[in-house]
Protein backbone atom coordinates (compact mmCIF):
# COMPACT_ATOMS: atom_id res chain seq x y z
CA UNK A 1 0.00 0.00 0.00
CA UNK A 2 1.37 3.41 -0.99
CA UNK A 3 2.77 5.28 1.97
CA UNK A 4 3.41 2.15 4.03
CA UNK A 5 6.55 0.85 2.32
CA UNK A 6 9.05 -0.48 4.84
CA UNK A 7 12.72 0.36 5.07
CA UNK A 8 14.71 -2.32 6.89
CA UNK A 9 18.15 -1.69 8.38
CA UNK A 10 19.65 -4.74 10.05
CA UNK A 11 22.65 -6.58 11.42
CA UNK A 12 22.78 -10.25 12.33
CA UNK A 13 21.10 -9.59 15.70
CA UNK A 14 19.16 -6.32 15.38
CA UNK A 15 16.51 -5.44 12.80
CA UNK A 16 14.96 -1.97 12.61
CA UNK A 17 11.92 -1.50 10.34
CA UNK A 18 11.05 2.09 9.48
CA UNK A 19 8.05 3.64 7.74
CA UNK A 20 9.38 6.71 5.88
CA UNK A 21 5.90 7.56 4.61
CA UNK A 22 4.37 7.58 8.11
CA UNK A 23 6.47 10.02 10.10
CA UNK A 24 9.79 8.30 9.49
CA UNK A 25 8.87 6.17 12.49
CA UNK A 26 10.14 2.84 13.73
CA UNK A 27 7.45 0.29 13.04
CA UNK A 28 9.39 -2.53 14.68
CA UNK A 29 12.65 -3.20 16.50
CA UNK A 30 13.65 -6.83 16.87
CA UNK A 31 16.58 -8.38 18.71
CA UNK A 32 17.28 -11.98 17.72
CA UNK A 33 13.78 -12.09 16.24
CA UNK A 34 12.01 -10.80 19.37
CA UNK A 35 9.94 -7.59 19.29
CA UNK A 36 10.98 -4.87 21.74
CA UNK A 37 8.46 -2.24 20.62
CA UNK A 38 4.66 -2.21 20.63
CA UNK A 39 4.21 -3.03 16.96
CA UNK A 40 0.83 -3.35 15.19
CA UNK A 41 0.13 -6.30 12.92
CA UNK A 42 -0.61 -3.91 10.04
CA UNK A 43 1.58 -0.87 9.38
CA UNK A 44 -1.51 1.12 8.36
CA UNK A 45 -2.61 1.20 11.99
CA UNK A 46 0.10 3.78 12.72
CA UNK A 47 -1.82 6.25 10.55
CA UNK A 48 -5.13 5.56 12.32
CA UNK A 49 -3.67 5.54 15.86
CA UNK A 50 -0.44 7.52 15.57
CA UNK A 51 0.42 8.07 19.22
CA UNK A 52 0.58 4.58 20.74
CA UNK A 53 2.68 2.37 18.43
CA UNK A 54 6.33 1.89 17.57
CA UNK A 55 8.68 4.84 18.06
CA UNK A 56 8.20 8.22 16.42
CA UNK A 57 10.12 11.52 16.34
CA UNK A 58 8.76 14.67 17.97
CA UNK A 59 9.61 18.07 16.44
CA UNK A 60 9.57 21.08 16.52
CA UNK A 61 8.16 20.47 20.01
CA UNK A 62 7.46 17.50 22.28
CA UNK A 63 4.61 16.76 24.66
CA UNK A 64 1.64 19.13 24.92
CA UNK A 65 1.18 22.79 24.10
CA UNK A 66 -2.04 24.78 24.30
CA UNK A 67 -4.07 25.17 21.09
CA UNK A 68 -5.28 28.46 19.65
CA UNK A 69 -3.54 31.72 18.82
CA UNK A 70 -0.38 32.91 20.58
CA UNK A 71 2.17 35.54 19.56
CA UNK A 72 5.75 34.39 20.08
CA UNK A 73 8.77 36.32 18.89
CA UNK A 74 6.55 38.58 16.81
CA UNK A 75 4.97 35.66 14.94
CA UNK A 76 1.46 34.28 15.38
CA UNK A 77 1.06 30.62 16.28
CA UNK A 78 -2.43 29.24 15.53
CA UNK A 79 -2.53 25.48 16.10
CA UNK A 80 -5.52 23.14 16.05
CA UNK A 81 -5.84 20.43 18.74
CA UNK A 82 -4.83 16.93 17.65
CA UNK A 83 -5.27 14.95 20.88
CA UNK A 84 -8.28 13.74 22.83
CA UNK A 85 -7.59 16.11 25.76
CA UNK A 86 -7.84 19.17 23.48
CA UNK A 87 -4.11 19.91 23.31
CA UNK A 88 -1.61 19.99 20.45
CA UNK A 89 0.78 17.15 21.07
CA UNK A 90 4.17 15.91 19.84
CA UNK A 91 4.93 18.36 17.02
CA UNK A 92 4.24 18.14 13.31
CA UNK A 93 6.40 15.38 11.81
CA UNK A 94 5.17 12.15 13.46
CA UNK A 95 2.81 11.39 10.54
CA UNK A 96 4.38 13.48 7.77
CA UNK A 97 5.95 11.62 4.83
CA UNK A 98 9.75 11.63 5.10
CA UNK A 99 12.13 11.29 2.15
CA UNK A 100 14.80 8.62 1.98
CA UNK A 101 17.76 10.96 1.53
CA UNK A 102 20.58 8.42 1.51
CA UNK A 103 21.85 5.23 3.07
CA UNK A 104 20.29 5.22 6.53
CA UNK A 105 19.18 8.87 6.22
CA UNK A 106 15.63 10.24 6.25
CA UNK A 107 14.56 13.87 6.00
CA UNK A 108 11.41 15.95 6.21
CA UNK A 109 10.65 19.65 5.81
CA UNK A 110 7.96 21.22 7.97
CA UNK A 111 6.29 24.41 9.05
CA UNK A 112 3.02 26.10 8.29
CA UNK A 113 -0.31 24.66 9.46
CA UNK A 114 -0.34 27.24 12.25
CA UNK A 115 3.41 27.08 12.97
CA UNK A 116 4.87 30.24 11.39
CA UNK A 117 8.44 29.00 10.95
CA UNK A 118 9.98 26.51 8.53
CA UNK A 119 12.44 23.78 9.44
CA UNK A 120 14.00 20.52 8.35
CA UNK A 121 14.41 17.38 10.44
CA UNK A 122 16.89 14.65 9.50
CA UNK A 123 17.50 11.18 10.90
CA UNK A 124 20.73 9.28 10.43
CA UNK A 125 20.32 5.65 11.48
CA UNK A 126 22.77 2.78 11.77
CA UNK A 127 22.59 -0.74 13.20
CA UNK A 128 25.51 -2.72 14.63
CA UNK A 129 25.60 -6.14 16.27
CA UNK A 130 24.83 -4.60 19.67
CA UNK A 131 23.15 -1.23 19.07
CA UNK A 132 20.66 0.86 17.14
CA UNK A 133 22.12 4.34 16.63
CA UNK A 134 19.87 7.32 15.91
CA UNK A 135 20.90 10.92 15.26
CA UNK A 136 18.15 13.52 14.90
CA UNK A 137 18.82 17.09 13.73
CA UNK A 138 16.28 19.94 13.70
CA UNK A 139 17.40 22.83 11.45
CA UNK A 140 15.71 26.24 11.49
CA UNK A 141 15.28 27.27 7.83
CA UNK A 142 13.34 30.46 8.68
CA UNK A 143 14.63 34.04 8.66
CA UNK A 144 13.86 34.53 12.37
CA UNK A 145 14.69 32.59 15.55
CA UNK A 146 12.31 29.66 16.14
CA UNK A 147 11.26 27.99 19.41
CA UNK A 148 12.53 24.43 19.16
CA UNK A 149 12.31 21.06 20.83
CA UNK A 150 13.23 17.55 19.77
CA UNK A 151 12.57 14.05 21.09
CA UNK A 152 11.76 10.41 20.39
CA UNK A 153 8.66 8.56 21.64
CA UNK A 154 9.20 4.77 21.77
CA UNK A 155 6.72 2.29 23.26
CA UNK A 156 8.53 -0.70 24.81
CA UNK A 157 6.53 -3.88 25.35
CA UNK A 158 5.91 -5.27 28.83
CA UNK A 159 6.89 -7.06 31.00
CA UNK A 160 9.52 -4.37 31.44
CA UNK A 161 11.75 -3.19 34.27
CA UNK A 162 12.86 0.46 34.06
CA UNK A 163 15.61 2.54 35.63
CA UNK A 164 15.70 6.34 35.20
CA UNK A 165 18.66 7.82 37.15
CA UNK A 166 16.98 11.15 37.88
CA UNK A 167 16.82 13.13 41.11
CA UNK A 168 13.79 15.28 40.30
CA UNK A 169 10.50 14.89 38.42
CA UNK A 170 7.53 16.84 37.13
CA UNK A 171 4.94 14.50 38.60
CA UNK A 172 2.33 15.03 35.89
CA UNK A 173 2.42 15.87 32.20
CA UNK A 174 -1.22 16.99 32.27
CA UNK A 175 -1.26 19.84 34.81
CA UNK A 176 2.29 20.86 33.79
CA UNK A 177 3.72 22.12 37.12
CA UNK A 178 6.24 24.96 36.93
CA UNK A 179 9.02 23.19 38.83
CA UNK A 180 10.28 19.65 39.26
CA UNK A 181 10.21 18.06 42.71
CA UNK A 182 12.60 15.60 44.36
CA UNK A 183 11.73 12.03 43.38
CA UNK A 184 10.03 9.86 45.96
CA UNK A 185 7.49 7.05 46.23
CA UNK A 186 6.39 5.78 42.81
CA UNK A 187 8.41 8.53 41.09
CA UNK A 188 11.74 7.23 42.39
CA UNK A 189 12.92 5.06 39.49
CA UNK A 190 16.63 5.13 40.32
CA UNK A 191 16.66 1.36 40.86
CA UNK A 192 15.78 -1.09 38.09
CA UNK A 193 12.24 -2.35 38.67
CA UNK A 194 8.71 -2.47 37.32
CA UNK A 195 7.28 0.99 36.73
CA UNK A 196 3.99 1.55 38.60
CA UNK A 197 0.93 1.56 36.34
CA UNK A 198 -0.65 4.76 35.08
CA UNK A 199 2.26 7.11 35.77
CA UNK A 200 2.72 9.88 33.18
CA UNK A 201 5.51 12.20 34.28
CA UNK A 202 8.82 13.81 33.32
CA UNK A 203 12.17 13.14 35.00
CA UNK A 204 15.15 15.53 35.06
CA UNK A 205 18.40 16.24 36.94
CA UNK A 206 19.76 13.04 35.45
CA UNK A 207 22.88 11.71 37.14
CA UNK A 208 23.69 9.70 33.99
CA UNK A 209 22.61 10.36 30.37
CA UNK A 210 20.89 7.00 30.00
CA UNK A 211 17.88 4.85 30.86
CA UNK A 212 18.08 1.12 31.58
CA UNK A 213 15.38 -1.31 30.50
CA UNK A 214 15.01 -5.06 31.00
CA UNK A 215 12.56 -7.26 29.09
CA UNK A 216 11.94 -9.69 31.93
CA UNK A 217 10.39 -12.43 29.78
CA UNK A 218 13.23 -12.42 27.24
CA UNK A 219 16.22 -11.74 29.46
CA UNK A 220 17.14 -8.84 27.15
CA UNK A 221 18.59 -5.65 28.60
CA UNK A 222 18.56 -2.29 26.82
CA UNK A 223 20.60 0.78 27.67
CA UNK A 224 19.05 3.86 26.11
CA UNK A 225 22.02 6.24 25.93
CA UNK A 226 21.53 9.81 24.74
CA UNK A 227 23.37 13.06 24.22
CA UNK A 228 23.50 15.80 26.85
CA UNK A 229 20.86 17.74 24.90
CA UNK A 230 18.26 15.26 26.20
CA UNK A 231 17.96 16.68 29.70
CA UNK A 232 14.42 15.35 30.22
CA UNK A 233 12.91 11.86 30.08
CA UNK A 234 9.16 11.47 29.85
CA UNK A 235 7.81 8.06 30.84
CA UNK A 236 4.24 6.77 30.78
CA UNK A 237 2.90 3.39 31.89
CA UNK A 238 -0.80 3.16 30.96
CA UNK A 239 -2.20 -0.08 32.33
CA UNK A 240 -4.38 -0.51 29.24
CA UNK A 241 -1.59 -0.68 26.63
CA UNK A 242 0.80 -3.39 27.80
CA UNK A 243 3.72 -1.07 27.03
CA UNK A 244 5.78 1.70 28.60
CA UNK A 245 6.79 4.91 26.80
CA UNK A 246 10.31 6.15 27.59
CA UNK A 247 11.01 9.41 25.76
CA UNK A 248 14.30 11.36 25.80
CA UNK A 249 13.62 14.97 24.88
CA UNK A 250 15.18 18.42 25.03
CA UNK A 251 12.58 20.27 27.12
CA UNK A 252 10.03 19.88 29.91
CA UNK A 253 6.23 19.59 29.46
CA UNK A 254 4.44 22.65 28.04
CA UNK A 255 7.66 23.91 26.49
CA UNK A 256 5.98 26.79 24.67
CA UNK A 257 4.07 27.96 27.75
CA UNK A 258 7.29 27.81 29.76
CA UNK A 259 8.98 29.98 27.16
CA UNK A 260 6.23 32.58 27.42
CA UNK A 261 6.25 32.50 31.24
CA UNK A 262 10.03 32.49 31.62
CA UNK A 263 10.05 29.11 33.39
CA UNK A 264 12.85 26.52 33.29
CA UNK A 265 12.65 23.67 30.80
CA UNK A 266 11.25 25.78 27.95
CA UNK A 267 11.64 25.35 24.23
CA UNK A 268 14.94 26.92 23.23
CA UNK A 269 15.40 29.70 20.70
CA UNK A 270 17.07 28.35 17.58
CA UNK A 271 18.70 30.99 15.36
CA UNK A 272 18.20 30.95 11.58
CA UNK A 273 20.45 28.31 10.09
CA UNK A 274 21.17 26.77 13.50
CA UNK A 275 20.41 23.17 14.45
CA UNK A 276 19.33 21.29 17.56
CA UNK A 277 20.64 17.74 17.76
CA UNK A 278 19.63 14.67 19.72
CA UNK A 279 21.72 11.48 19.54
CA UNK A 280 20.59 8.14 20.94
CA UNK A 281 21.96 4.59 21.11
CA UNK A 282 19.83 1.60 22.09
CA UNK A 283 22.44 -0.89 23.28
CA UNK A 284 21.19 -4.45 23.81
CA UNK A 285 22.60 -7.35 25.75
CA UNK A 286 21.39 -10.71 27.07
CA UNK A 287 21.00 -10.95 30.84
CA UNK A 288 20.29 -13.73 33.28
CA UNK A 289 16.62 -14.39 33.95
CA UNK A 290 13.69 -14.62 31.58
CA UNK A 291 13.80 -16.44 28.31
CA UNK A 292 16.56 -16.62 25.75
CA UNK A 293 16.61 -13.74 23.29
Amino acid sequence: MAGFEELVVASDRIQATLLPGVGGRLHALRVDGQDLLRTPAAASRHAREPFHWGAYPMAPWCNRIAPGETVVGGRRIALEPNFEDGTVIHGQVFLAPWDVAGDGRLAVSGGGDGWPWTYTVTLDLAVTESALELRYRLLNTSDDPMPAGLGLHPWFRKPLAVRIPADRAYRTNIDQPAHAEPVGGPFDLRQLGEMPSDLDATWTDLTEPLVELHRVDLGVGVRLEFSRTATYVVAASPASLGAVAVEPQTHAPDGLGRLLRGEPGALEWLDPGAALELDMRLVVDVRDGGGTA
